[in-house]
C-alpha cells in the first residue's frame, strides 16, 4: 500500500508542532546585564515649571472622554490628586 502525500504532510506537521511546543517551553535563564555607567543625577525642576506642568496635565485629563464608569472613576481620582498639588503651598519635588 502506498502512502499518500497528504498523510505524509500531516505526520510532518504533527511532529513539527510537538517539537515547537517542547522547545518554546524550555527557556534558559540569561544573566541580567550589569550597569557599568553611573546614573547621572538631573537638576530638580523649578517649582514654577512644576506648577505649569501640573496645570497642563489637569487640562489634558479634562479633555479625555472616558469609555466606561471605571475609567471615569480613575480619571476623577487622578484629577483630584493634581488639584491637591496645585492648591498646596509647596509642590513635591519631581
Amino acid at each position: 500500500m502506498r502512502t499518500k502525500r497528504k498523510d505524509i504532510e500531516e505526520n510532518v506537521i504533527a511532529t513539527v508542532s510537538t517539537t515547537a511546543q517542547t522547545t518554546t517551553t524550555e527557556k534558559p535563564l540569561l544573566p541580567s546585564p550589569t550597569i557599568t555607567e553611573p546614573i547621572k543625577m538631573l537638576e530638580p525642576i523649578p517649582e514654577d515649571h512644576q506648577h505649569q506642568l501640573f496645570k497642563w496635565m489637569l487640562q489634558e485629563k479634562r479633555k479625555v472622554k472616558p469609555k466606561d464608569p471605571e475609567e471615569k472613576k480613575h480619571l476623577d481620582e487622578e484629577k483630584a490628586i493634581l488639584k491637591q498639588f496645585l492648591r498646596a503651598k509647596s509642590l513635591p519635588t519631581i
